[in-house]
């Protein structure tokens, strides 16, 4: 399958709008008090510092007066600023706490969305990039709701406050500031505008970044074998230029708004100096007045600076809403519908039933077959030609385009999905092993509890107690990622043993020995055997001697069953079948 691409640098996409971020932060229910009250504590942080330069200039004027100075104002100023700060730092704790809470759900929400998708989207999605939405897109989301949306509401009454104050005090000096708004907007405008983009596009280069790493860092023994040292060197290299290459414009972005701000505000500190000393000369305004100015002039840049940068977090974070809301919309298996239903003694059958993976291309055509209970039927023919896609079809990874599977006269749509899949134990040529310990893998995706004993029993029918009780911690011992310190045939013993625990009523074997040496086949195939006594049994063979002993054998080629029956049967009626078992008498 064809995997998703990052996309290109500014391409169009679909923005997650405000109302999925809305949609996202309902779903993730943060502490709203913890929220509410933050906020509230830090808008009176704001009020103590909005009024801090008014008693301050209060201050100054007394010390220039005869009175000398007014201890109880500078008990006021004082309390101000430290109150302010003090109350202003508890809001930011708590905001910060809520956002914490924020995240830890919505990760969870979301992990919980991905446990459940359908096969198809993992098809087409990379690890990497599904793990940067987890982790990168949720935080984005924090940032803004925590950290950024506080502080655009505290900046902007802040500067809402501190103008108003101003104008109150001395309005023609207010003036000058007001004027210089516009002007900075015209500098700022365009800046923020490709900052936005720029933001995106970073996002999309970090998650393709990310796959690329996890793919590659995944599969290093592949690596190693082919001598793909340099051509990963230039994959990686290619990813990390691009994500380079938009750093580099973020490094612009940053390093031209400081001084662009800097320079507004040192030409508004010179242009207040000077028309304040002006009306000071003339008599028109008072040193304190200048003063609180000035520390307005302090307050108000700040908080026009986090403004500004609002809106790039604000369309980095509708990026990330929108990634995530595609993960809560992609269609999910559903666990709850459906039958619970007993398969054991039925027949299994698919009728009419045609498939493909995606709708330009069909890969089954008018595939039919039939296993009755307890019967081994087999699946053989040339590589390609549609016998895994057969098994993944009655996993129910999939669902036909059109046909029908049946297990006795009811549809298997209509069972429950988890109630069939605890039924069915599958054994492939590369068994899946995960992290963790022995008894982890054997006990995986089961919520009964085990005893040792009957861990010990399933490890002897499959022939891997005795390897097990060679290793260090016997059933604690750790397998590693994918059970890379184990051998290939212990893992596939340990994925039988696994099977044999599950007690299912079919079993289906994709190839189970193919990619072993021979001792370990024996060993595998003797485990195999007593695995499929007294259950239906459906197997893709190459095995000589599984064909041979099949109940009914399907030959699959193209996407076709072109022809079926016992292997007599097959050898006088299907000549490329009669090929086929000659090919394998050769080689075995």
């Amino acid at each position: 399958m064809q995997r998703k691409q990052g996309q290109s640098q500014f391409e169009k996409r679909p923005q997650g709008g405000t109302k999925s971020l809305v949609k996202i932060i309902k779903m993730a229910h943060p502490q709203w008090g913890y929220m509410i009250t933050g906020l509230l504590l830090s808008l009176v942080g704001v009020f103590a510092n909005l009024l801090a330069p008014k008693y301050s200039g209060n201050l100054i004027n007394s010390f220039m007066g005869k009175q000398g100075a007014d201890y109880k104002l500078i008990g006021i100023v004082l309390a101000l600023f430290m109150g302010g700060a003090l109350i202003s730092a508890l809001g930011s704790f708590l905001t910060s706490v809520a956002g914490e809470q924020l995240v830890k759900n919505l990760r969870s929400i979301i992990w919980e969305r991905l446990a459940i998708l359908k096969v198809r989207y993992f098809d087409q999605t990379k690890s990497g990039e599904i793990t940067s939405r987890l982790t990168n897109d949720t935080t984005q989301v924090k940032r803004l709701v925590a950290n950024d949306l506080p502080n655009f509401v505290t900046s902007f009454l802040q500067m809402l406050g501190a103008i108003v104050l101003m104008f109150s005090t001395d309005w023609h000096l207010a003036l000058w500031i007001l004027l210089a708004a516009p002007v900075t907007l015209l500098f700022l405008m365009p800046i923020m505008m490709f900052s936005r983009k720029v933001g995106h596009a970073t996002q999309d280069a970090m998650a393709d970044f990310s796959g690329v790493a996890q793919e590659t860092l995944a599969e290093m023994r592949l690596v190693k074998s082919s001598g793909a040292e340099e051509q990963i060197k230039t994959t990686g290299n290619q990813s990390i230029e691009r994500l380079f290459h938009f750093g580099r414009k973020e490094a612009v972005i940053d390093g031209t708004v400081g001084p662009v701000m800097n320079l507004v505000m040192m030409g508004l500190f010179v242009v207040i100096l000077f028309v304040g000393a002006l009306r000071i000369a003339h008599g028109q305004s008072t040193m304190g007045t200048l003063f609180s100015f000035l520390m307005y002039l302090f307050q108000i840049m700040p908080a026009f600076m986090s403004i500004g940068t609002f809106s790039t977090t604000y369309a980095k974070t509708q990026g990330s809403t929108q990634r995530l809301t595609e993960i809560l919309d992609e269609s999910a298996e559903d666990f709850d519908k459906g039958q619970v239903v007993e398969l054991e003694g039925k027949t299994l059958s698919m009728q009419n039933v045609n498939f493909g993976y995606s709708d330009s291309e069909e890969i089954l055509h008018n595939i039919t077959m039939e296993a009755k209970p307890n019967t081994i039927v087999a699946f053989v023919g040339p590589s390609g030609g549609g016998k895994t896609t057969i098994f993944q079809l009655l996993e129910r990874f999939y669902d036909p385009n059109s046909g029908v599977i049946k297990i006795g006269n009811q549809s298997i749509e209509n069972i429950n999905l988890k109630n069939w899949r605890q039924q069915i134990g599958f054994v492939s040529q590369d068994s899946a092993i995960m992290a963790g310990t022995i008894r982890d893998n054997l006990t995986y995706g089961s919520d009964a509890t085990y005893t040792d004993d009957q861990l010990w029993h399933v490890l002897q029918l499959a022939y891997a107690d005795k390897f097990v009780k060679k290793m260090p911690n016997q059933l604690e011992t750790q397998v590693g990622e994918r059970g890379i310190m184990i051998s290939g045939g212990q893992r596939q013993r340990l994925a039988i043993a696994r099977a044999f625990l599950r007690d299912p009523k079919i079993l289906m074997l994709d190839e189970a020995t193919a990619s072993l040496d021979s001792e370990s086949e024996a060993m595998v195939q003797k485990a195999l055997e007593q695995l499929m006594k007294n259950r239906t049994t459906l197997v893709i063979a190459h095995r000589l001697a599984t064909i041979v002993d099949a109940d009914q054998i399907y030959f699959v080629e193209q996407g076709t069953i072109t022809g079926s029956g016992s292997h007599a049967e097959l050898l006088k009626t299907h000549p490329l079948y009669k090929e086929y078992v000659q090919e394998q008498l050769v080689t075995q």
